[in-house]
């Protein structure tokens, strides 16, 4: 039987803090019951040697005799604390005695304190010691000292253990429900959020992206937890919008093409217009255009599930520069824009062949978006942990509030997606998958009406 997060953090909480309090309160039981006994066992012996004292005071040494009256009131005095005195003298003569002279009484002080210590779950006997009565250096007597060993209670000391143990069960009562009060809110603090999350996990597994958790708990994991469940809304929402508007972008690149081949197929099959070698070539141009956005979502595929195979080799970033520029020169000619490039060597490990692709794909970007008698730059260098390789032009820039989605698929700041102004859409996205998968960074700088500027950072070879 499952329980749930709250139940099972205030069992177990609530076990621990009971089993705490449990071993504090009789750890704190045993060590003081253990103490008091200690203490009554030195408060009897203290108590008998004081007995023995004051017998020897009332030994005259003038007449070599004993104060009947005073080793009575002794003996008396000794008899309601619990001791049971029997006094001899120098020879052997009995001088006094508890029992012979009240049977009745000794009796029942015995009575009393065996009740007592059988209500204190304390077990022992009476005892009878002897003590040798001294006076100025000289033997004057005997006392034999019965009591109950090896410690009694007197009703004072049984009435302060009791209150005492009393006091120490409250105590452990009223910790047990602390415990228990104090194990349910913490359990229900720490339950709460966990149980919102697993809600919000479960609606967004159901669509719903746009629930959130709004509070913010106190605890760090707990806070870390939120966050994360929050950013996963949020990373899940915004890839719900990309997958949508990806469907629609392929459907506009897909459909312009088919539509421009159809159409003009269908004038010439039904003789509206002659099939001469210019219209042809239009049908031709729409298929290669087809042809070509295949091959890059293709190529886009590949290399994002893993199946694009690098062979990285020690690569001049300056070297593929220059040989990047030669090839789109003649298109920087026709365009009025000029092309170079600059720089220091960079080494970089690093597949060749994608890393000219990424170059062409971020110079013909900057050639397609940068008006006649504009400039078109491409700069290297190298820091002592990084290759950098930066496209520079002056073209119409980005505007800031689309620089983070510059490199999603089929975005375009073009809005119309006029074809004479914008390719596929997938060249950047390419770019930035080749430079991630070679454990780099490409980022990219613009202002609208001065120009862009795209950075690529690749790891040197160690």
């Amino acid at each position: 039987m499952l329980r749930s997060l709250r139940a099972q953090l205030s069992l177990s909480i609530l076990l621990i803090l009971l089993v705490m309090v449990t071993l504090i309160s009789a750890a704190s039981n045993w060590f003081i019951n253990r103490e008091f006994e200690e203490y009554m066992i030195r408060q009897e012996n203290d108590r008998s040697v004081s007995i023995v004292n004051d017998l020897g005071h009332q030994y005259n040494d003038l007449t070599g005799g004993w104060s009947r009256d005073f080793l009575h009131t002794i003996g008396m005095y000794s008899l309601y604390d619990g001791y049971i005195l029997k006094i001899y003298g120098a020879r052997g003569t009995l001088l006094w005695d508890a029992e012979n002279h009240d049977m009745s009484l000794c009796g029942q002080i015995m009575g009393e304190i065996s009740d007592r210590m059988k209500d204190a779950k304390k077990s022992g006997a009476f005892v009878t010691r002897t003590y040798p009565i001294s006076r100025n250096g000289k033997q004057a007597g005997s006392v034999s000292i019965t009591y109950y060993g090896p410690y009694f209670f007197t009703e004072n000391d049984y009435r302060f253990i009791k209150t005492l143990n009393g006091i120490l069960l409250a105590v452990g009562l009223l910790s047990a429900a602390f415990a228990v009060a104090t194990g349910t809110l913490l359990a229900r603090r720490i339950a709460r959020p966990i149980s919102k999350t697993a809600y919000i996990a479960t609606q967004i597994s159901q669509g719903n992206y746009g629930i959130r958790f709004e509070s913010t708990p106190n605890t760090r994991e707990l806070q870390e937890m939120v966050t994360a469940i929050n950013h996963l809304a949020e990373a899940l929402s915004e890839q719900e919008s990309l997958r949508k508007r990806l469907t629609s972008d392929v459907a506009h690149e897909l459909r312009t093409p088919l539509s421009a081949v159809s159409s003009h197929l269908e004038a010439m099959i039904e003789g509206i217009w002659e099939a001469t070698p210019e219209r042809l070539q239009s049908c031709q141009e729409e298929i290669k255009r087809l042809a070509s956005l295949v091959a890059d979502l293709q190529r886009l595929a590949d290399i994002e599930d893993g199946s694009l195979k690098l062979v990285k080799t020690r690569v001049d970033l300056h070297e593929i520069a220059l040989t990047a520029v030669r090839n789109l020169e003649s298109e920087g000619m026709k365009k009025r824009i000029a092309l170079s490039a600059c720089g220091s060597p960079a080494y970089a490990d690093a597949d060749r062949e994608r890393i000219i692709q990424v170059v062409m794909n971020l110079l013909s970007n900057a050639l397609r978006y940068t008006p006649p008698n504009g400039r078109v730059e491409v700069e290297t260098f190298e820091t002592e942990s990084e290759s950098i390789l930066r496209v520079k032009d002056t073209g119409i820039g980005i505007p800031e509030e689309e620089l983070p989605y510059i490199f999603e698929r089929f975005y375009r700041t073009d809005k119309s997606r006029n074809r004479k102004t914008g390719g596929t859409g997938i060249g950047l996205t390419i770019a930035k998958s080749i430079v991630e998968s070679h454990g780099g960074k490409i980022t990219v700088e613009s202002t609208v009406g001065e120009g862009s500027r795209f950075t690529v950072l690749l790891p040197k070879q160690r």
